[in-house]
């Protein structure tokens, strides 16, 4: 998971330092959305990729995303999340099952794995979600850039993702290639 943070809408949920302590010692449950615009026939045309800044300054794009809160449904914590960074007019078309093209594993020490998350050992089930409507990135997302699936795996902007996620963002695109 990202570095950055996003304002919890459910302060309630769990203090700071609970967080903390419980990040320390049980992995953290996530869900991930990487947003796509689709052609008539089912195929990727856009890829949406969140530009977020980092409170030293530091800018890096990453996709959808947030915890499963304690006694949510995953389809409501993926709604919730993707209402949450991509605005209420999104409507994005949420899959008939709930089950993942991947089980993204975020490890705390580098080099373990592709991806890395300083902070956790999290646990993110990762989607493919198409969005129809007009995307207003919200909380720490400073904008939405839609891209070519192409463009969107080029070097330069897979250095620009956070954690690793250029990694799941190749195996995205294959997994909806395969569906074809």
């Amino acid at each position: 998971m990202a570095t950055l943070r996003t304002p919890d809408p459910n302060p309630g949920w769990l203090s700071e330092l609970a967080l903390q302590e419980t990040r320390s010692r049980v992995p953290m449950l996530y869900v991930e959305a990487i947003p796509v615009r689709i052609d008539g026939t089912g195929r990727i045309e856009h890829v949406g990729l969140l530009l977020r800044g980092s409170a030293t300054g530091e800018m890096s794009r990453s996709f959808v995303s947030g915890r499963v809160f304690y006694g949510e449904s995953v389809r409501d914590a993926l709604m919730r999340n993707l209402e949450k960074d991509l605005g209420p007019a999104a409507f994005p078309r949420l899959p008939v099952s709930t089950v993942p093209f991947s089980v993204a594993e975020y490890l705390p020490v580098p080099g373990v794995s592709p991806l890395h998350d300083p902070r956790q050992h999290a646990v993110a089930l990762t989607y493919v979600v198409p969005v129809v409507g007009e995307c207003d990135p919200r909380q720490d997302a400073l904008e939405l850039t839609w891209l070519t699936p192409q463009e969107a795996v080029d070097e330069n902007i897979a250095a620009e993702l956070d954690g690793g996620r250029a990694h799941l963002l190749r195996q995205a695109l294959a997994y909806a290639e395969s569906l074809d």
